[in-house]
């Protein structure tokens, strides 16, 4: 049954089965080339799914990728800290397995997006909920999805480090034109150590959002080095 999967890994000692309400799913990870800034990401994409996809599938792809190949970058050197990125990033929460926003460098690209006043907003909200023991107001209030900026990561793949990723606009479209031209029904989705968020998913992608994201909560991608943006999602 498992023949076709004997030559597939699993990243940082994760599983590839996982069950979800009752039903198991197989994880596929599939490996690339280090995918380089303005790549055409349907090639790509064509490329490394088409050889192991069957009827059923669905893929699940980094937003990272897409981004690097849309060019949807900022370089580290364009980047000034100012003193409310500093401020803002000693309140941030810290965590032992991601670097998450504790870089002043990657926070300062958050308010560059949201703007001083609507940051200063957040952050004065932000406190009030943390007071009545509600988290995750500031990034709420900040809005336009700068929670999901990835990147200035020392530990990331040298290429990668130096630059902050943003996120892809529209990510529910990108999928849908996946669907419709290569027809891979498709989910992107925000993937870390933390957490994973489903940015967008095509219409033939069954599961609903709430399955779909325990399917792929423990990231079986990874966060490091393993080039596997893509993977493909099957019932068994």
């Amino acid at each position: 049954m498992f023949s076709d999967l004997q030559n597939l890994k699993p990243n940082q000692g994760k599983n590839l089965i996982i069950e979800v309400a009752g039903q198991k799913y197989v994880r596929i990870l599939v490996k690339t080339h280090l995918i380089n800034f303005g790549e055409d990401f349907f090639s790509l994409t064509k490329k490394y799914i088409a050889p192991e996809f069957k009827q059923g599938d669905f893929i699940a792809i980094s937003e990272k990728i897409i981004s690097v190949c849309l060019r949807n970058v900022r370089h580290i050197s364009t980047v000034h800290v100012s003193w409310l990125a500093r401020l803002i990033v000693k309140g941030v929460k810290k965590y032992p397995n991601d670097i998450g926003f504790s870089r002043p460098e990657k926070m300062q690209v958050a308010v560059d997006i949201v703007g001083y006043p609507r940051m200063i907003l957040a952050i004065f909200l932000g406190i009030i909920g943390k007071i009545f023991g509600i988290r995750g107001i500031f990034w709420i209030v900040a809005g336009k999805r700068v929670s999901e900026i990835d990147g200035f990561n020392p530990d990331a793949i040298d290429m990668y480090k130096e630059y902050a990723i943003l996120p892809p606009e529209n990510p529910t479209k990108i999928c849908e034109d996946i669907e419709e031209k290569l027809g891979f029904p498709a989910t992107i989705i925000d993937a870390n150590n933390i957490n994973v968020k489903i940015l967008g998913k095509s219409k033939q992608v069954f599961l609903d959002k709430k399955d779909l994201r325990l399917v792929l909560l423990d990231n079986p991608m990874g966060q490091n080095d393993e080039l596997t943006p893509f993977v493909i999602v099957r019932k068994i």
